[in-house]
């Protein structure tokens, strides 16, 4: 059907009823008005065909190991995340999608992944921890038990350290050791 056999009175009706339900701008109301009758106007024509997509390389040539290339534009780097949504506006499964690429396809390049992996389990990351803390003891189980002064690592500047610590804090910083009585006990 052409666009200039369409009955304005049909799209008048469709604009109406649209109009009723929905609130508009009335800068809007011409937009409204060209789009229906452009609509009715493609009515039983076949689609456009779309645009066939050709990448930059080709699949299997897109994940080397030391990086991926981006289909859309070539692109050359570690990781493809972060490129695909500032350059190409899209997520990772859009792209995936866009290309008809599995679900796994990396975005990663192996070896980056495999270097990030080894770090992470370096670190003792995503695992939880094997030793049990011990409960501290307690004073009544050893009433004598006192705290040792620990000794000092030798450093080059051991005079200073010997000048700070033979200074006497005064009275207001020192903790008091006595315990006040409770009213109860």
């Amino acid at each position: 059907m052409n666009t200039e056999e369409v009955n304005p009175h049909l799209t008048a009706k469709i604009v109406v009823s649209y109009v009723r339900h929905h609130r508009l701008v009335p800068d809007q109301l011409a937009d409204l008005i060209s789009s229906v009758h452009r609509a009715i106007g493609q009515v039983g024509q076949p689609p456009e065909p779309e645009e066939v997509l050709t990448p930059a390389v080709s699949v299997r040539r897109s994940v080397h190991r030391d990086y991926v290339v981006c289909l859309d534009c070539g692109y050359r780097g570690k990781t493809l995340t972060r490129h695909i949504a500032t350059r190409h506006g899209l997520s990772g499964d859009e792209y995936r999608q866009r290309w008809g690429l599995r679900s796994n396809h990396p975005l990663t390049a192996p070896a980056y992944s495999e270097h990030r992996s080894t770090m992470a389990k370096a670190l003792g990351f995503g695992r939880k921890s094997t030793t049990e803390v011990d409960p501290a003891p307690t004073p009544a189980a050893n009433p004598k038990a006192r705290r040792t002064p620990r000794s000092r690592p030798a450093s080059k500047s051991e005079g200073v350290a010997t000048e700070t610590a033979a200074r006497p804090t005064p009275a207001s910083k020192r903790r008091s050791r006595a315990r006040v009585a409770s009213p109860s006990g």
